[in-house]
């Protein structure tokens, strides 16, 4: 089959190409497709059968749906789809878990849907259930023969014959032995007798042996009127049923009934069928093999009814006159654990208004329906018949059943194991419930009861026995431990815990901890005080070594809420190591070895300057620590209020880890130890570069440009360089960025601030309605950090 399965797509393919759709006879698409299918069975080549379905008037069109047809039958493709809006309103009524697609559209089906949905609709849109007649089952004896119905007869022992013959529009086949046979209106069983009855007399040898089978069946037409998504005529296998030509017209519309479809054959009803009898029971004795002419008829439905609430299958069924709530509820799969089944709710519609009847249960066998009911199974309570329940300091707290065996507080106690050791015997709590859902609390002494010092109690449902510990009579509170320990943490209190013990529980000191300052704060306790006092807390101080109480109270017993700090000790300190690159005699780490060390003793320790150096254009980067970033993010934000958070997003600004600071390295190596040598910190980079002679122009300039620099020119003379102001500069704002970071405004053009390697910057003049986005674009890229860019924007926001 699968080889016919590709023989047949090229073949369909090949028609999509034909122009020649002029013929005189017009066939269905199911008649294309059956006529493909016999064709292919007989061995036609696809030459022969393309020239023989255009000469019958198949188009290009046709061709495509027949395509898709046949993919559907054969299960490689969606459902059948003779025309979009049909199939859209066949995926539509699929209930479930999948998703329909349409151009426009994506309509998920969710699972509440399915309460709107009738039972059984859904059955013929599934596209596993196809009900598709096996072709390959031995033909039934009482099949009738008619027109197309392919004979074969097998001879066979003294002669070796095989006959195979079509039978006519006449009805009959034409043997060579005996000539026109009329077989039509026969079963293959009487056929079989005659031809062997009729044959054996040319064939009269008794070692000859005669057999009659049926080959390759007919296609019989059929109709399909009625409230179906596709009524129409269809062409299907000799061996198609009902519920197969139900499935080709797509099933039953949103009106049709399921419970009576007719087959009305020679102008009489033959059959009623019901298909509840076959999605509920599997019954097929219905499901009746057609014939050529048969109609097929579905109804309006006669009666829907709405099943709610809590059974297995919520959802609208159709219903016959003479069924009953019971033939309902079997319908809706029964009803759900929690359903509460001695009553139900039928809500009707009375002609004028709505009415509610209740129910009972003897009653379910009896109550006839109407169309449009609701039924709706209701919830069992939400609360305990016989419920009792003990917590606290027992063994098994737990709920327990109220009954025979536990029906006092002993033997509650007794079913839950006994009460534990640290249980607090003297008062115990039971909580019940009157009778009107008040509560009350009754006292209980477990010591005397369980003694039998006093009477047993007996218990009601949804009592609660609470029996305490002493522990949770007692605010034992939590110890915390801060600073140089391994576990710095909060740990329950414990009797007579020490400072030592809780050292030990935070993993021990740290390298960097102090052993001769550790404070214990204390919380100030007096519940018998009268009077209030100026004191709000006590501090206790301590030397340790190796973890002991060396210096102070030895065994000081720690207090509930205690707090610990062990201190960092001042000789303490952590290498710190900077960075030196460029023209210097040895690049690489350094550690800082005090406080006070400067950028001339950096490049002291560096071995000095090389003879390339630049000292003049060197600076440091410096890791921002938590307060720089801070103010930068400050900064940032002010951009964003200004510019826009998507401009800004579109330059690229952000909170830098680092930034740069600039330096006059000339001057410090001149004076060391002055306010002009930086003094250093962790982490900070010192770049000397390497001498560079040119200058950029950057801005509201004619030219952007970048030239060799030239010493003692003015500002003007780079300006010319670049053609000049541009129309929109702001020459009052024009400012200069030197190679180590520092900016400076131009005091004018006439002013020689220019140094090798700088870069002047001529701002765009500031829009009316806020800042010139466009200026800040020109020369966003050569800022050397943000702290630079900032200071820059913030300068021209003013």
């Amino acid at each position: 089959m699968k080889k016919n399965k590709f023989l047949i797509i090229p073949l369909l393919l090949f028609l999509f190409f034909e122009r020649n759709i002029y013929a005189q006879l017009v066939m269905t698409d199911q008649q294309v497709l059956e006529y493909v299918k016999e064709s292919v069975k007989q061995g036609k080549n696809q030459k022969s059968i393309a020239a023989e379905l255009l000469h019958r008037g198949v188009t290009k069109e046709q061709a495509d749906r027949i395509k898709t047809l046949y993919e559907q039958q054969k299960g490689i493709g969606i459902l059948m789809k003779q025309d979009t809006v049909q199939n859209e309103v066949r995926l539509r009524e699929k209930i479930g878990n999948e998703t329909f697609h349409s151009e426009n559209e994506q309509l998920p089906v969710e699972k509440s849907m399915q309460k709107d949905c009738v039972f059984g609709r859904n059955i013929f849109n599934t596209k596993n259930l196809t009900f598709e007649p096996n072709n390959n089952m031995p033909t039934p004896p009482n099949y009738r023969l008619g027109p197309g119905d392919e004979v074969v007869v097998d001879i066979w022992g003294a002669s070796l014959m095989t006959i195979r013959q079509t039978i006519s529009p006449d009805g009959v086949i034409n043997l060579q032995e005996l000539g026109p046979v009329y077989l039509n209106g026969m079963t293959v069983k009487e056929a079989g007798a005659y031809l062997e009855m009729e044959l054996g007399k040319v064939y009269s040898n008794e070692d000859n042996k005669i057999k009659v089978t049926l080959g390759t069946t007919r296609t019989i037409r059929i109709n399909i009127m009625g409230e179906v998504v596709q009524p129409g005529t269809y062409s299907l296998s000799a061996f198609s049923t009902v519920f197969h030509a139900l499935y080709y017209a797509g099933g039953v519309n949103d009106i049709g009934s399921l419970r009576d479809v007719r087959l009305v054959r020679n102008g009489k009803i033959i059959a009623s069928i019901d298909i509840y009898d076959f999605i509920m029971q599997g019954k097929i004795k219905d499901d009746i093999g057609l014939q050529d002419g048969d109609v097929i008829i579905v109804p309006v439905y006669e009666m829907l009814v709405k099943m709610d609430g809590n059974v297995k299958r919520a959802m609208k069924f159709e219903m016959k006159k003479d069924e009953t709530l019971a033939t309902l509820i079997k319908y809706a799969g029964g009803f759900n654990s929690d359903a509460y089944s001695k009553t139900l709710r039928i809500v009707r519609q009375n002609g004028e208004e709505y009415e509610v009847k209740t129910v009972n249960e003897n009653e379910y066998n009896v109550t006839k329906l109407n169309n449009g009911d609701v039924v709706t199974v209701g919830a069992i309570l939400n609360r305990f018949t016989n419920k009792v329940e003990i917590r606290g300091a027992v063994y098994r707290p737990d709920i327990y059943g109220l009954n025979e065996e536990v029906n006092t507080v002993r033997a509650l106690i007794k079913k839950a194991k006994g009460i534990t050791d640290d249980a607090f015997t003297n008062r115990a709590v039971l909580q019940r419930q009157r009778d009107d859902m008040t509560s009350e609390i009754l006292s209980v002494d477990v010591k005397a009861l369980l003694k039998g010092d006093i009477q047993d109690i007996p218990l009601r449902k949804n009592d609660v026995l609470y029996i305490p510990s002493i522990y949770d009579l007692q605010d034992l509170g939590s110890i915390t431990i801060l600073g140089e320990v391994a576990k710095p943490d909060s740990y329950p209190y414990a009797n007579n815990m020490t400072l030592e013990d809780l050292v030990i529980q935070a993993g021990g000191l740290k390298e960097a901890a102090s052993t001769v300052r550790v404070d214990v704060s204390r919380r100030i306790k007096d519940p018998k005080s009268m009077n209030t006092t100026d004191s709000i807390g006590q501090i206790y101080s301590f030397s340790l070594k190796d973890g002991f109480v060396i210096d102070g109270q030895p065994g000081f017993i720690l207090q509930p809420y205690d707090q610990v700090f062990v201190r960092r000790s001042p000789g303490y300190q952590v290498q710190q190591n900077v960075l030196v690159r460029g023209e210097v005699t040895f690049e690489g780490t350094y550690t800082l070895t005090s406080k006070l060390e400067r950028v001339s003793d950096l490049v002291k320790k560096a071995g000095g300057l090389t003879r390339f150096s630049y000292a003049r254009g060197a600076k440091i980067v410096r890791i921002a620590n938590d307060e720089e970033k801070m103010r930068m993010q400050d900064i940032v934000n002010l951009m964003k209020r200004e510019l826009g958070e998507t401009i800004l997003d579109s330059l690229g600004i952000k909170v830098e880890n680092n930034y740069t600071v600039g330096i006059d390295l000339e001057a410090a190596l001149a004076d060391p130890g002055s306010d002009l040598d930086l003094v250093l910190r962790e982490g900070d980079m010192l770049i000397v570069p390497e001498y560079t002679n040119t200058v950029k122009i950057n801005g509201a300039v004619m030219f952007p440009n970048t030239v060799l620099y030239k010493q003692g020119a003015k500002v003007k003379y780079y300006l010319e360089q670049a053609g000049g102001y541009s129309q929109h500069a702001q020459k009052n704002k024009m400012f200069v960025i030197y190679m180590n970071g520092q900016v400076a405004k131009v005091k004018g053009c006439s002013s020689n601030q220019i140094e090798p390697g700088c870069e002047i910057v001529v701002p765009n003049k500031k829009k009316k309605n806020g800042v010139n986005i466009s200026a800040i674009l020109s020369y966003a890229s050569s800022f050397a950090s943000l702290g630079t860019m900032a200071a820059s924007i913030a300068n021209l926001l003013k």
